[in-house]
Order: C-alpha cells, then sequence, then structure tokens
C-alpha cells in the first residue's frame, strides 16, 4: 500500500513538473486539487492565490521547455503522512528563479492531488 502510494504521488509530481516546464494548465489542473491554495513565501506580505489566479500566471509565461532550458527539476522528499495525506519537498528552476516547493497531497476520488503550494524562491 505505502510503494504503491508513493508511486502514485511521484507520477503526479512527474506530471507537475512536466506542466511546469511546457506551461500547460491543463496538466496543472490535473494535478491540483481545484481547491487548492498557492502561497508565495519570498514575498512581504506573503502572495496567496487561489487556482484560477495561479494558472492565469502560468499560462502568460514563457515556457521553459520553448527555449530549451535545462529541466532541474527534482523530488527531495516524499513524506507519507497518513494513507490520505503526503507531505513533498521538491525543488525546480524556471529561469531566473530556483523554486523550493512544500507541497500538500491528499488522496481523494482515487487520485493524489495537490492541495497546497508554499514555497520560496531564490534569483539564480
Amino acid at each position: 500500500m505505502i510503494n504503491n502510494a508513493i508511486l502514485a504521488i511521484h507520477s503526479q509530481l512527474q506530471q507537475y513538473f512536466d506542466a511546469l516546464y511546457f506551461c500547460d494548465v491543463n496538466r496543472l489542473q490535473q494535478v491540483f486539487h481545484p481547491d487548492a491554495m498557492y502561497i508565495n513565501a519570498t514575498d512581504h506580505p506573503l502572495l496567496k492565490l487561489e487556482m484560477a489566479s495561479y494558472f492565469s500566471i502560468v499560462e502568460k509565461r514563457i515556457s521553459p521547455a520553448s527555449q530549451n532550458a535545462l529541466r532541474q527539476d527534482k523530488v527531495v522528499s516524499i513524506h507519507l503522512i497518513h494513507e490520505r495525506l503526503a507531505i513533498v519537498h521538491v525543488e525546480c528552476a524556471i529561469q531566473p528563479k530556483y523554486f523550493y516547493d512544500a507541497l500538500t497531497l491528499i488522496y481523494e476520488h482515487q487520485q493524489w492531488k495537490i492541495i497546497s503550494k508554499v514555497f520560496q524562491y531564490e534569483i539564480l
């Protein structure tokens, strides 16, 4: 059971990375729960967005894929807290920023979905 959950979460994280690399909002919608929150902890005050606003930002980006940018995404850790709750640390680069994401995932309707994305970034 635990291994299946970790594999399923890892699969969703790959979709998350692909969505960011290609700026593909359709893919993002597949990995985020509709009620998910996006919180930028780098900004002061904190920037908190709902999914529609976040998707709009991604949609307007020039995709790293279109620039043949080197992919720098990695899963640092996956912690299965409970059979329906996981906390994940991932990192990725979208030039000129390097992101440190803390993602909370929940298992609902036979799928793992990101319910919160809290992140910090630094300029490369």
